[in-house]
């Protein structure tokens, strides 16, 4: 799409989702309209919106459509404390971030403007919904507050809470003393009270830190109901830090609040909900973040959702071009977001707001005496598909171990897999048919050239890939070389799920192996040789056919994906 197109945008909801992409779609070309409920100023001086933490995977979504605030204090380290169980301590692979959504959002509103794009204050209602739906080509709701919320109707399957699990308090402060772990992420964990997090943040003033209260409705840290000003809710802080972590409390001696609007009370229903709302002349309007998926705050996931939704959206529709968005493309989009990233998130989510298995708190006392074991806590933050093998599994957790623990070497493997990926790679997706028909696809950059005569390649599988069996078991494979628009099928078949293929647009090539539509390449493969090598196998197959098409390839360099570009001294 480009400034030629007739599509008209309008976006409502001027918070961390909807103004991201509403930038991210001007600065395409885009013909946009964002409509939020105050002035970048107002934003500014009016109260805290959230608590919030970007870690590295959002914040290289992030990055494509704006520069992270350079003065915002780094979180390089996690600590998650259970009482009476033990301490996770870990370094996170690349830093995290968290900036005051009130410095984030209003920054976000003024780079919008300054590109050219038309930005209203307004309470948009439903009736208004339906004017606006009508003359725009598409129309998103970034907002689940209020009627336009209650539109999108909640899914029952994938919403298993029907009221809060937990009470949320929020405090930006100053004067919070450094953890004595080295952590700068610290979540506290209760059981049968809740939870305290604490990390570093830039708010309107600067550098600040956040102290959130995660409280079990009715349970003894659930206080702040009665609260009626912010020095009552800084007191009521103190006061369930030192009646149930007293570590914390420690810390927290000579805190003040960073300003009047630094506070935050609620509850909420983390709720999944319809993707796909229409108004009353029958419209279709499309939910984006907070509207469809809301998440409780605890596994500090709520920012890197809406960043990587927006991500998703903004592609869709720069991909979309000139065709009507109609209710089918709606669908399609949302979905593509849960199956790569919201669904993890989700369900890890609502996992930790029941209990803690009995496995993983076993992993907390293993993780105190082996830093490997500690880093796959750090990774499910940055990465929530990274815990789903083993946080609701033992059998996969003791699978996970065995392998963490056969991998630490003499040689830093983290180290070791940071210096690799300077080397830039393709992406491939390699697809097989099981011998009972299932069709199997796992995400590889392990793809490589042997042999013109024969005609041979090769690509590297690790041993601990649940579908190596099938692999094995396959007489053919197929490689499927991505373009640089589907960095979705990327992620999507480089984590679990029943079904890699769903959504997917693909075909049956030699053997029934699946060839994934619209790849720059494929070549399909019969396995001629298999040589173990390490922690990996070696796969070498005879091309007996391929076919090229067009586009760019997708690339990855330095734990991100990235865009092959002519070198300006050849161009």
């Amino acid at each position: 799409m480009n400034a030629r197109e007739p599509h008209r945008i309008a976006i409502i909801g001027a918070g961390q989702a909807g103004a991201l992409l509403a930038l991210g779609l001007r600065r395409h070309g885009c013909t946009v309209t964002l409509i939020g409920d105050r002035h970048p100023d107002e934003v500014r001086t009016g109260s805290v919106l959230s608590s919030q933490c970007l870690f590295g995977s959002a914040l290289r979504v992030l990055s494509r459509i704006v520069d992270v605030e350079e003065d915002a204090p780094a979180i390089d380290r996690l600590a998650l404390s259970i009482d009476g169980v033990g301490e996770v301590v870990s370094a996170f692979e690349t830093p995290a971030y968290s900036i005051d959504q009130r410095v984030a959002c209003a920054a976000l509103i003024e780079a919008f403007i300054a590109e050219g794009g038309s930005f209203h204050v307004e309470d948009v209602t439903v009736e208004r919904l339906d004017s606006l739906a009508a003359h725009h080509s598409l129309t998103i709701v970034a907002t689940g507050a209020g009627d336009l919320g209650r539109m999108f109707v909640r899914d029952r399957v994938r919403s298993p809470y029907d009221r809060p699990k937990r009470a949320l308090a929020v405090a930006y402060v100053r004067g919070l003393l450094p953890d004595d772990s080295g952590a700068d992420l610290t979540i506290s964990v209760m059981p049968g009270a809740g939870e305290v997090i604490t990390l570093p943040a830039l708010t309107t003033s600067g550098p600040c830190s956040i102290l959130v209260v995660e409280a079990i409705p009715g349970g003894p840290i659930d206080r702040f109901d009665n609260v009626k000003t912010p020095e009552e809710h800084l007191r009521r802080c103190v006061e369930v830090l030192d009646d149930a972590f007293p570590k914390i409390a420690a810390r927290a001696r000579d805190i003040e609040l960073t300003d009047d609007g630094g506070v935050l009370r609620g509850r909420l229903t983390p709720t999944v909900r319809r993707p796909v709302a229409f108004t009353a002349s029958g419209h279709p309007v499309l939910g984006l973040a907070d509207a469809v998926v809301l998440n409780d705050p605890l596994t500090a996931q709520g920012a890197n959702n809406a960043v990587h939704a927006a991500g998703i959206y903004l592609d869709a529709v720069l991909r979309h071009g000139a065709k009507a968005f109609d209710t089918e493309w709606m669908h399609e989009v949302f979905e593509s977001f849960w199956r790569n990233w919201g669904r993890w998130s989700v369900a890890w989510t609502n996992r930790m707001l029941t209990e803690i298995p009995e496995h993983v708190l076993d992993f907390v006392r293993i993780a105190a005496d082996e830093p490997a074991v500690a880093g796959l806590f750090a990774a499910g933050f940055d990465d929530p598909s990274a815990v789903h093998d083993w946080w609701f599994d033992r059998s996969d957790a003791e699978r996970v171990l065995d392998v963490v623990r056969s991998e630490s070497t003499a040689v830093d493997p983290r180290a070791l897999r940071n210096a690799l990926g300077l080397y830039a790679t393709g992406v491939t997706v390699v697809t097989a048919r099981a011998p009972d028909g299932r069709k199997v696809g796992v995400t590889a950059n392990s793809f490589t050239s042997v042999s013109l005569d024969p005609p041979l390649v090769a690509w590297c599988p690790a041993k601990k890939a649940p579908s190596l069996p099938d692999l094995v078991a396959a007489s053919h494979f197929a490689v499927n070389v991505l373009a640089v628009d589907q960095h979705e099928l990327s992620r999507q078949f480089a984590t679990p799920a029943p079904d890699k293929f769903a959504g997917v647009a693909h075909h049956d090539g030699i053997a029934g192996v699946p060839l994934l539509d619209n790849s720059i390449a494929r070549f399909q493969c019969r396995t001629v040789q298999r040589v173990e090598a390490g922690d990996h196998v070696i796969f070498i197959g005879e091309v007996e056919q391929f076919d090229t098409g067009h586009g760019q390839p997708l690339v990855f360099h330095s734990g991100g994906y990235r865009i092959a570009a002519d070198h300006p001294d050849f161009s």
